[in-house]
């Protein structure tokens, strides 16, 4: 078993992808950086966060990028942006099977913060487009550094998001929410609150992922295989069913006066018996619990 939280990004591109078949597009020799962090003291990567280009998985041609989360947490940036805009409208024209978003992120750098979001708000645009040429996106979520931000809305835009039980998301980081409304309201140092709130198994119990597996490459491999071809349609017609479920869903749940401000609390009133062992429980017993 090989930890894809451990990975960084070519570690588990290397791992992920059939062996020896990526081929990276504005690869660090390029040395396509970013314009703004110079001038403002900050150091450079080379490949500004992010390693895109085109692979086969299963023997299918896929489109990939993996954000990596030990350059700058992974935020979004103008290069890092148009890196992913790019990698979106080449799928367009080329129609792979798939485009796979190895996603870890904080969101958007606060250091370019303006062009970050005109970048994010690209990255969403072209993610749709590709979807509507019916070009499944496949978002994997499982780094050290979760998936927060532009980039949680991001995840939530695509085909299929495949999480393990370490990885986390949500619109607002920890961090954001204590420094906004106070500790009181969320203790960025608690980290089982943390992870019962944003969390893969709290993801996956509310039906906020489609899959959740171990932190292993192979299972997220395994996964990301189970999801080619599995398109889903970006029509009116479908995004108003969505919606509708959606809806639904949301108003089946408790209201917040009546469960209270822990999770577990919102897994005991959807049904979920012990819901204080969810956090210790294996991801196979975990998986079994939205059956019911």
């Amino acid at each position: 078993m090989i930890s894809y939280a451990e990975c960084s990004a070519r570690e588990r591109l290397a791992q992920l992808l059939d062996a020896g078949s990526f081929r990276e597009w504005l690869p660090p020799a390029e040395r396509v950086t970013s314009p703004h962090l110079a001038q403002l003291g900050v150091p450079c990567a080379f490949d500004d966060g992010v390693v895109v280009g085109s692979a086969t998985l299963d023997d299918r041609r896929v489109f990939v990028a993996a954000q990596e989360g030990a350059f700058m947490g992974g935020g979004v940036g103008e290069v890092h942006g148009a890196k992913l805009v790019g990698l979106m409208r080449r799928a367009q024209r080329d129609r792979p099977a798939a485009v796979l978003l190895l996603a870890e992120s904080g969101g958007v750098r606060l250091h370019e913060a303006n062009a970050g979001l005109i970048a994010v708000s690209e990255v969403m645009r072209a993610l749709l487009d590709v979807r509507s040429a019916g070009i499944p996106v496949i978002v994997l979520i499982g780094g050290a550094n979760g998936c927060f931000g532009g980039m949680g809305i991001v995840a939530r835009c695509a085909d299929h998001i495949v999480m393990s039980d370490v990885g986390r998301l949500a619109m607002s980081g920890p961090e954001v929410i204590e420094a906004s409304h106070g500790v009181e309201e969320f203790d960025s140092r608690d980290r089982a609150l943390i992870w019962r709130t944003t969390g893969g198994k709290h993801r996956w119990l509310t039906g906020d992922c489609d899959t959740l597996v171990e932190d292993d490459v192979a299972a997220f491999r395994e996964a990301a295989i189970a999801a080619l071809g599995k398109a889903q349609p970006v029509t009116l017609e479908a995004l108003e069913k969505e919606h509708d479920l959606l809806t639904r869903r949301l108003r089946a749940l408790p209201a917040a006066d009546t469960v209270g401000d822990d999770a577990t609390l919102l897994w005991r009133a959807l049904g979920i018996v012990d819901a204080q062992q969810i956090p210790d429980l294996p991801v196979e017993a975990v998986r079994a619990l939205r059956a019911r």
